[in-house]
């Protein structure tokens, strides 16, 4: 199975689409990663680190219209982390 078209994207294009890559609102660094497969909505919360490296934090399936609350807290936490445990906080 090859890469996700989203993910060619976001790896090769300066400048992405809000359709494709949106920050979250209130969440500095947090950024949400939008994927439509097979008529579902899914989503991969993700953050950059040193301007280049994405790193992937939590992914669910969207069933609501808004993104649920908990699911940014999980990935605000892991981000955290990250840095946290690389000595960058």
């Amino acid at each position: 199975m090859g890469e996700a078209p989203v993910f060619k994207l976001i790896k090769t294009i300066q400048r992405i689409l809000e359709k494709f890559l949106k920050h979250i609102e209130g969440a500095d660094g947090l950024f949400e990663i939008r994927i439509e497969f097979g008529g579902n909505a899914h989503r991969i919360f993700c953050c950059f680190d040193g301007g280049s490296l994405v790193v992937l934090l939590n992914a669910f399936q969207k069933k609501a219209r808004k993104t649920p609350a908990r699911e940014i807290g999980l990935a605000a936490k892991l981000m955290k982390e990250y840095f946290e445990h690389n000595g960058k906080i």
